[in-house]
């Protein structure tokens, strides 16, 4: 989340606020200090426009798949 963030020019402060959350929240999670709740790991996603799995470290693919064609 650090390396997201940083690529993106963005501070703690600011991705908190995203979230709506203090600070200190999204930088424990950002630590490891506090498990990161899928919520929060979903907007992050949105935000960044990156899988969930990238940001759950599951795959070096950055970019999340196209939605699946309905039959």
């Amino acid at each position: 989340m650090r390396d997201l963030r940083e690529d993106h020019d963005e501070t703690q402060k600011g991705i908190a606020g995203i979230l709506n959350m203090h600070r200190s929240v999204y930088r424990r999670y950002e630590s490891g200090e506090r498990e990161t709740p899928a919520w929060v790991v979903v907007k992050l996603a949105d935000y960044y426009k990156v899988s969930t799995d990238y940001l759950l470290g599951r795959t070096d693919e950055r970019a999340p798949l196209p939605p699946a064609k309905k039959k």
